[in-house]
């Protein structure tokens, strides 16, 4: 046995214009599904492109900073012992790079030599210790026409002259 929707048949007897009144309401309420789901997907992907630009320019501070820190070792290594302090540029228009140098020396007279109010971080007590460099190295991006929120990137690293 077959089951017979009657419910359109009873509004096209008693009125034939109800039954184009129930396909206009269905018509309605599809359209309105379908562009809820359109602006859902719209902004999903507009997150989405917003999310993957954030993660690159991260991921490009954190290999920047690494070779800041390179550098860094590079300017101590051609320089007299604690001369070089650090320094700050723009790399590219986009990346802000500060790097900040601080020596560890069992003789404070080392640094004092060279630079009267030297960038002497602290003395130390053994001969093993003595020599270090102590790099801070902070790289961020503040555009707000290429990232809608500050990204910033820092490194200390300690290394041994």
């Amino acid at each position: 046995m077959q089951r017979k929707n009657s419910l359109l048949k009873y509004f096209s007897k008693a009125n034939p214009k109800s039954h184009h009144a129930m396909a206009l309401i269905m018509a309605i309420s599809v359209i309105v599904i379908i562009s809820t789901i359109m602006a859902l997907s719209l902004s999903l992907t507009a997150t989405t492109t917003k999310k993957t630009t954030d993660i690159y320019l991260y991921e490009q501070s954190a290999i920047l900073c690494k070779s800041a820190t390179e550098y860094a070792l590079l300017q101590i290594g051609q320089n007299p012992p604690c001369t070089y302090r650090g320094s700050s540029f723009i790399h590219k228009s986009i990346y802000t790079v500060s790097i900040s140098v601080s020596y560890v020396y069992n003789d404070a007279r080392i640094c004092t030599k060279l630079t009267p109010n030297g960038p002497l971080y602290t003395t130390v007590t053994t001969a093993q210790q003595s020599g270090s460099a102590l790099i801070d190295v902070a790289v961020g991006v503040n555009n707000p026409s290429i990232s809608t929120e500050p990204i910033r990137y820092f490194r200390r690293t300690i290394q041994k002259l």
